[in-house]
């Protein structure tokens, strides 16, 4: 056997027995004259590093999950195990209906998915225009394990991996054929889940094909199944004001909105209570979805130190979300209507709420259009990705060094239909004059009929919107996107030189980047021509160069006090297109003062580069909620003086907190990176006295400066009108008035809100994992995993001066602060047979009580917790929302025939999610289960 893979064999043999298990298949060893040789030149390259190591144990914490560990959760999505970890907050999933997309992401902690490096076998991942990585992408089948780096590692692997890095490892070297089919069901007899694959795989001595195929088909569930989620006190649903009957303003009549009551006829004050409209039982709760995906991966020895590589994939998804109808507001209908209620010609004429020499014209008419069958937003994306390289060693004097070269191709195309929106040019037509033509009721007037138009008649009950008038108003919005990521990189690594502790080891590298993408709304979103927010066009790409160099030093080793001593020291520099560049540097020390306990600890820094989204986004209509400085005159002398100088009168009253036209969001080209450093410390204890026993204890502290955010208009406004002259420069130019708008002179009605590095970040906590596999006993073989994620501080600053915000064991509008999650399983296995046993915990947390009312206490009394709760700035109810803990349960057997047969539910006790009065949508969060047991078999059949 020579050098190196007398070498490699060691290495194997050194790893911890599941590691090496779970690698073994990627070496194969061939007699060849009566001497076992090395075919293969894989090596161990633990994630977080690109030193290639014998010990996997680094001075980072990494947290794994098996192909056996993720088949035993009963799930059909990686996404699903991966948000399942302690260490995971909020992340988009397929329970987000209004809001998503159908991807799903992970956020290590809840600092978003952006700041979460996805990697697969080392390598970076396609991702969106945002920057985030769809785990949907990724099918299950291929995957061998998961590794998830619990601390930065911008030095190895460059921009994004702030909170932490995912590294998907798949599956290679296989050889024979498996097949796998899974049926799932909710309790309630909803959300039906099936998945299929097939993966075929041979090899020889000099490499290995593997080819395989995945399909997945999850049904929706509907909110109006689910009790918590389908409407009705405390919340009133989604008890809209826009309902139907269709509500009105009769001007002259002081703003009082009114209906004619479908049973008297009668003219009747609006009340939401009565004629609102309960929008939740019309949603998705659970959001359906299809995805098809083939992958291909290959190796082959083209000389005993060259090898050649590839992978290959293409994954389409198919998805929907679905809202309630479209709420037309703000729409006029003319006096001269046929469906006017004080058209002496109209279809009112003869109902009791006709008032002939009444007003004759109505304003601010809103409708929900229950007959065009809801807003269904669809996707239909597809994935594409290519890498081929070369990988192998070379040897100077005694010494062997490994290296590698590749290429990447990432592509995603996505296509958008939304159905359920409306063409304003057409509904300002149907609600416009209309007649009655010999029984057919004609837009325009008799002399100047409209052609093709079709009348609204937006004032009646379900139904009185003609299905000729839907297809007139109504317009399918076509939207498409893509994005193409290309590298192609370098790198060597090996030992330099041997230390009394063992050799000094090296790696070093060059990367090659570029990102480009678009996104094209359809021709009425991007000229707001539609009810919906109009969107502008997006493109723009950039490109980077990178070149990192990482240091191992032993120190000590086999001495009193120091079984092992070593540092790993890392740089990396950055040079984008963009913005410049940057340089990033970490510092890690492993110390072992006696062979069962291992402290551990790492200080690095790390960036985020601003996303095509960040940089390049088309300007984008949003309705915002703001407090205009002029309200009143001025909120102090320096307010009401530029208030003055703008002419804004001193009895100026803001008309409504909501703005009627819509204000502008902006991406910034000149946008910088975000910074962070982070710190880790803590202990890995392996006692010799207790076979199969290991804890591990870190703590973590991630600070994130320049954070990229979106300033609200109240604080755009505030800095303009209160603050410095250096404020007043940047914000001032931001806005503009208009004196002659009607009803309401010199209010604001533009408002552009940039992206700008504003913000910053501070989390901190602790992390703790524990496993043991228990001796074996007559009962069989029993073992635990229990890993835990402590938050003690998670505090966020708009600005480099405003007051920390915390936010750790709270729950803000969909979004989520757990102090603790936590999860432990239990397995159990005997002969054929096995069953595991899991408890996921999640922590409680306090929400503002919405349903505070000072004048009415009732609805606070009943549902918060602490309704009468008081602070140093006042009254501030809050709302405990529960802990929970889920429990799933599978059994499982091996055939004689070489299959496993699963049987297993998730969530068996059928626990229901906390109630939140503050969640946007269904009262409760989307990252918890839905109401209900999952059950499901699965079958798993190896050939």
């Amino acid at each position: 056997m020579n050098h190196r893979n007398m070498r490699t064999a060691m290495r194997v043999g050194m790893l911890p027995a599941g590691i090496a298990i779970a690698l073994a298949p990627a070496f194969a060893f061939a007699q060849e004259g009566g001497e076992q040789q090395a075919t293969t030149l894989d090596r161990i390259e633990v994630t977080g590093s690109r030193i290639k190591r014998a010990d996997v144990e680094t001075s980072q914490p990494i947290f794994t999950l098996s192909r056996a560990e993720i088949q035993k959760q009963g799930v059909t999505s990686v996404a699903d195990v991966l948000q399942r970890i302690s260490s995971n907050g909020a992340a988009l999933n397929t329970t987000v209906n209004n809001g998503g997309d159908g991807s799903a992401g992970i956020s290590l902690r809840n600092l978003g998915e952006g700041r979460t490096l996805v990697l697969v076998n080392g390598r970076r991942w396609t991702q969106g225009l945002g920057g985030s990585v769809d785990l949907n992408t990724i099918p299950a089948a291929m995957i061998e394990r998961v590794e998830v780096l619990k601390d930065g590692a911008s030095t190895i692997y460059g921009s994004d991996a702030i909170a932490g890095v995912v590294n998907i490892i798949t599956r290679s070297n296989f050889e024979g054929a498996e097949a796998g089919a899974y049926l799932g069901q909710y309790s309630q007899g909803d959300g039906n889940r099936e998945a299929y694959d097939f993966t075929i795989g041979t090899g020889n001595d000099r490499g290995n094909v593997m080819i395989g195929a995945s399909y997945v088909k999850e049904e929706a569930v509907m909110a109006g199944d689910r009790q918590i989620s389908a409407g009705g006190p405390p919340f009133f649903g989604g008890q809209s004001n826009t309902g139907i009957p269709g509500s009105f303003v009769v001007e002259g009549t002081d703003n009082v909105r009114y209906v004619i009551d479908p049973v008297t006829g009668l003219r009747t004050r609006f009340s939401g209570n009565v004629y609102g409209y309960n929008s939740a039982p019309d949603n998705y709760l659970l959001t359906p979805q299809e995805r098809t995906s083939l992958f291909a991966q290959a190796n082959y020895d083209i000389t005993d130190n060259v090898r050649f590589k590839t992978e290959m994939l293409y994954n389409e998804r198919i998805s929907e979300q679905l809202l309630a109808a479209m709420p037309v507001t703000g729409m006029t209908l003319s006096a001269d209507s046929y469906y006017n209620p004080t058209n002496p010609n109209g279809a009112y004429v003869d109902t009791p709420s006709f008032q002939p020499g009444g007003a004759t014209d109505l304003i601010g008419v809103n409708r929900r259009f229950q007959e065009s069958g809801g807003r269904s937003f669809n996707q239909n994306v597809k994935n594409w990705h290519f890498y081929g390289g070369l990988e192998g060693f070379f040897e100077i004097g005694d010494r062997s060094f490994d290296w590698d070269v590749g290429y990447r191709y990432d592509k995603s195309d996505e296509n958008d239909l939304t159905y359920g929106l409306f063409n304003l040019a057409n509904l300002e037509a149907a609600y416009g004059p209309s007649f009655d033509d010999n029984g057919v009721i004609r837009c325009g007037t008799p002399g100047d009929v409209i052609a093709g138009c079709v009348p609204v008649n937006p004032i009646g009950t379900t139904g009185s919107i003609s299905p000729e008038a839907i297809a007139y108003t109504a317009f399918t919005a076509h939207d498409s996107s893509s994005v193409v990521s290309k590298s192609y990189y370098a790198n060597v690594s090996g030992d330099i030189v041997d230390l009394p502790a063992g050799p000094l080891a090296f790696a070093a590298g060059y990367e090659h980047r570029t990102e480009s993408g678009q996104f094209e709304p359809d021709a009425f979103i991007a000229a707001g021509l539609s009810t919906g927010n109009g969107s502008k066009p997006t493109a723009g790409a950039y490109k980077l160069d990178e070149y990192y160099l990482e240091l191992a030093v032993p120190v000590l080793a086999d001495m009193p006090g120091a079984k092992l001593l070593d540092f790993s020291l890392a740089t990396r520099y950055s040079d984008f297109s963009n913005f410049g560049n940057t340089l990033n540097s970490k510092f890690g020390f492993r110390w072992k003062p006696i062979d069962d306990l291992m402290f551990r600890g790492n200080w690095s820094e790390g960036f985020r580069a601003p996303t095509i989204n960040n940089l390049y986004a088309g300007n984008t209509d949003s309705y915002e909620t703001y407090v205009d400085p002029c309200n009143g005159g001025g909120a102090n002398p320096q307010a009401a003086a530029r208030c003055a100088n703008e002419g804004v009168p001193t009895g100026f009253q803001q008309p409504s907190s909501q703005t009627g036209e819509p204000f502008t969001w902006t991406s910034n080209p000149n946008l910088q990176p975000e910074t962070s450093e982070t710190r880790t410390l803590g202990f890995v204890y392996n006692p010799s006295w207790l076979e199969g026993f290991d804890i591990s204890v870190d703590w973590y502290k991630i600070e994130i400066e320049n954070a990229i955010t979106r300033p609200e208009a109240t604080f755009i406004l505030d800095k303009c009108y209160s603050g410095t002259a250096a404020e007043q420069a940047v914000y001032c130019g931001l806005y503009s008035r208009d004196p002659s708008y009607p009803g309401s002179p010199y209010i604001i009605t533009q408002l552009d809100m940039p992206l700008l590095n504003l913000a910053s970040y501070e989390v901190e906590g602790y992390d703790v994992t524990l496993n043991y596999r228990l001796p074996e006993t007559s009962f069989g073989k029993f073992s635990i995993t229990w890993d835990t994620s402590y938050t003690s501080d998670w505090s966020v600053k708009a600005t480099e001066d405003s007051l920390a915000e915390q936010r750790q064991g709270l729950y803000l509008q969909d979004d989520p602060y757990w102090r603790i999650k936590s999860n432990l399983y239990l397995d159990w296995s005997y002969g054929d047979f096995g069953a595991t046993w899991g408890m996921r915990y999640k922590s409680g947390m306090d929400e503002d009580c919405v349903l505070y009312d000072e004048e009415d206490m009732t609805l606070a009394e009943a549902y918060c917790s602490d309704p009468y709760r008081v602070t140093a700035d006042g009254a501030a109810p809050r709302n405990y929302v529960g802990a929970v803990t889920y429990h799933d349960v599978q059994v499982r057997y091996n055939t004689p025939w070489n299959a496993t047969v699963s049987v297993g539910a998730n969530n068996v006790f059928d626990k229901d999610p906390p109630v939140s009065y503050s969640s946007s949508y269904n009262n409760f969060d989307a990252q918890y289960d839905l109401p209900g047991a999952f059950y499901y078999v699965q079958y798993r059949q190896r050939f």
